[in-house]
């Protein structure tokens, strides 16, 4: 019986030794091009592709960020990218948890029809609607400012996201709570904004995170309705090292760690709530 337990013990770490080596590897594979991307920023143009590669440059050339914004304007193009994606995500988080808590609380004709309409939404790729919204922000005077930048994700495919991951957390809410603050004569509106919000924090970390992250790097939609350059967000921006010449690979990987910066800043001041939003959201169906 003891060999039998031991045995079994036995397994159980050889199995948890190979599930953390399984897993360093795959996170070793995905952060070797980050640590490529911030070595070729400071190397000089002739060591970038030199063979053997040098993960620790030689010499550490500090002057390639500095010669990035003599450049081009990028603290311009940084405030672009950052005001836009503020609003896109506050926008997106505020009307989001809105919806979402009128899809799980409020009992209406049609609810489940109409969510899951909003759902198949999100089935139509981005490209097969680009022309017809450039046609119509052409007509209402939209085209070549931030405006579509701003509307179209707050309300399209990653709104309708937004309001899958609010409302499926939402769900997992006991009743009681709703229940017990309308025999107390609470509104509807008092519910979600002192009782729903607050308990909701680590749904709208995840929300915020996943909006943050993909308005940050979104490059169709400004290449689409953007022509002026002085508008241009970070994404943009980065095409701007290449041209007939060929691309400064030591400019634009500078540039593309300055870029970075913002999103591992919100990671690491949401992980906490955005793995607890992730464990939760999917509770119930």
């Amino acid at each position: 019986m003891r060999a039998d337990s031991l045995s079994a013990k036995n397994g159980g770490r050889l199995g948890l030794t190979l599930h953390y080596i399984l897993l360093t590897v795959i996170s070793a594979v995905m952060i070797v091009p980050f640590l490529w991307m911030v070595s070729t920023s400071l190397k000089e143009p002739a060591k970038v592709f030199v063979f053997p590669p040098e993960l620790i440059p030689s010499p550490v050339r500090w002057a390639n960020y500095a010669e990035v914004l003599r450049t081009i304007p990028f603290h311009l193009f940084y405030w672009n990218s950052a005001y836009i994606a503020v609003v896109v995500t506050a926008g997106t988080a505020f009307f989001a948890s809105l919806a979402g808590y009128s899809f799980a609380r409020i009992p209406f004709r049609g609810r489940n029809l109409v969510f899951l309409l909003l759902l198949s939404t999100m089935m139509i790729p981005n490209e097969v609607t680009a022309i017809p919204m450039f046609l119509f922000m052409r007509e209402i005077g939209f085209l070549n400012t931030h405006l579509p930048l701003i509307v179209l994700p707050i309300f399209g495919a990653g709104g309708v996201f937004g309001v899958f991951i609010m409302r499926q957390f939402f769900l997992g809410i006991p009743k009681e709570l709703e229940e017990a603050a309308m025999i107390d004569g609470c509104s509807r509106l008092r519910i979600y904004a002192s009782i729903m919000l607050p308990l909701a924090r680590p749904a709208i970390a995840t929300l915020v995170i996943f909006t943050f992250l993909t308005c940050w790097n979104d490059f169709f939609d400004p290449l689409i309705f953007i022509n002026d350059r002085m508008l241009m967000t970070l994404p943009l921006a980065l095409s701007l090292f290449t041209d007939e010449a060929g691309t400064a690979w030591h400019h634009l990987m500078s540039a593309s760690v300055m870029a970075t910066l913002p999103l591992l800043v919100v990671f690491f001041f949401a992980q906490k709530q955005f793995i607890e939003g992730v464990a939760m959201t999917g509770l119930k169906e």
